[in-house]
């Protein structure tokens, strides 16, 4: 059985941020990408990779496409499929309307088990590879999501929503039960082949100090686990936060209080931040994923670009589904453009796929597996048409330099622009 074969398109992957220098991105125009049993083997000029191929490799021209690595989702639901585009309201009154009755029914394992696959196969086709994952309070929300993961051999991370407190009394678990229940799971799933879990609070106010402190008691139990929680989306979520830990000094410190923060700990949205918060989430190498579309389709605020830059903080971008409108980063990455035009300092469509690929690598410290083409890392990465829509196809013959190229796949784009995506090398 063939195990090699060579890509030969335009290759595009990135070294490290663009904003720090041209060093840190690799553009091939006639690229050439070497996948060996699922692993990169060789990234450069096809001239040059081609004169590694061993006998048996399999050749494929894809002359007019770009070759970029698997988008990274660092934030989303996929219990929320079905909610979707849930309009007329704001963060806590949406969660009461839409959300909580939606995540009732995952109770039922069968159901679970169905929009599972219908989630994976959609982020698939919309060019998500990798992505950090919220389940439901129910554990056969997580298993289902876990099989269906395994089976496609994608690389995800998700956990069991811990939640006991200011919910519906069906979505309601203890301290005890969300600790046993996240312990089975961990012995279950995580690090079992290329998924890992998650110790999920939805977020402060739907869960007690008790509740927290057993999150943390995972964190110190079990290795390499992931913190993956809600911060300072709403203003009104932020006054309540306030009022249900008045011992806290800001919203951040609710949770390190409990000893949540830490190098894989991610925190979606935090735009609402204040300077403590900020510099503690840097003192932690905790992360941020940036959830552009849903703050804007909720109404909840501008995510600051520029000062995670100057702290330093790891940021990736997250579709936030349902609360997002799309499960495609190309659409999140237009979202974050335009909140960084209305905050005066514009990130570029160079930085904006990073964002989507080695900055959400780095987001979840996967960067030495996923996230660019380095020779070792697993081969998830994706075959973008340029020309896949006749107004696409006109407005790209138009672009002069890659960056243009970028910009207009970036905003004009859609899961239509994805022909291919590859999980390890193999064919989706």
């Amino acid at each position: 059985m063939n195990t090699s074969t060579f890509w030969r398109a335009p290759v595009l992957h990135f070294l490290g941020d663009p904003e720090q220098g041209e060093q840190n991105w690799e553009y091939f125009d006639d690229g050439g990408l070497l996948v060996e049993s699922g692993f990169i083997k060789a990234c450069g000029p096809a001239e040059t990779v081609l004169k590694q191929l061993p006998e048996d490799c399999e050749v494929r021209e894809l002359p007019g496409k770009l070759i970029v690595p698997g988008f990274i989702d660092t934030h989303v639901h996929y219990p929320q499929l079905e909610v979707m585009a849930g309009c007329g309201v704001q963060l806590l009154d949406w969660l009461e309307q839409y959300t909580f009755p939606a995540e009732a029914k995952f109770s039922d394992a069968e159901y679970a088990k169905e929009i599972a696959e219908l989630f994976l196969d959609q982020c698939l086709s919309h060019g998500t590879t990798t992505a950090l994952v919220f389940g439901t309070v129910a554990p056969q929300s997580v298993d289902a999501f876990f099989e269906a993961a395994k089976k496609r051999n994608m690389r995800m991370i998700a956990g069991k929503v811990m939640m006991d407190r200011n919910a519906p009394d069906y979505l309601l678990d203890t301290p005890e039960s969300s600790y046993e229940d996240s312990e089975q799971l961990i012995d279950r799933w995580h690090n079992k082949g290329r998924l890992s879990y998650a110790v999920t609070p939805r977020f402060a106010p739907t869960s007690s100090s008790r509740q927290l402190y057993m999150a943390g008691r995972l964190l110190k139990e079990y290795k390499d686990l992931y913190f993956h929680t809600h911060l300072s989306e709403n203003p009104r979520e932020i006054e309540w936060v306030q009022a249900l830990f008045p011992d806290s000094q800001h919203y951040l410190d609710v949770y390190d209080q409990h000893g949540l923060l830490g190098p894989r700990s991610v925190f979606a949205h935090s735009i609402h931040l204040c300077d403590q918060s900020w510099d503690r989430m840097a003192e932690t190498d905790s992360s941020i994923a940036c959830c552009p579309g849903s703050n804007l389709f909720l109404g909840s605020g501008l995510f600051n670009f520029s000062k995670a830059k100057k702290k330093n903080i790891r940021v990736g971008l997250g579709t936030d589904v349902g609360g997002g409108t799309s499960l495609c980063l190309l659409s999140t990455m237009k979202d974050a453009y335009q909140v960084s035009q209305l905050s005066e300092n514009t990130i570029s469509p160079l930085q904006a796929f990073y964002l989507a690929t080695l900055g959400g690598a780095r987001t979840l410290h996967l960067d030495d597996r996923i996230g660019n083409f380095q020779v070792g890392n697993e081969a998830d990465f994706l075959v973008l048409n340029p020309e896949a829509t006749p107004l696409l196809k006109f407005r790209t013959e138009k672009t002069k330099t890659l960056e243009e190229l970028l910009g207009v796949l970036m905003v004009m784009g859609d899961d239509r622009v994805i022909e291919k995506a590859i999980v390890m090398g193999q064919e989706t």
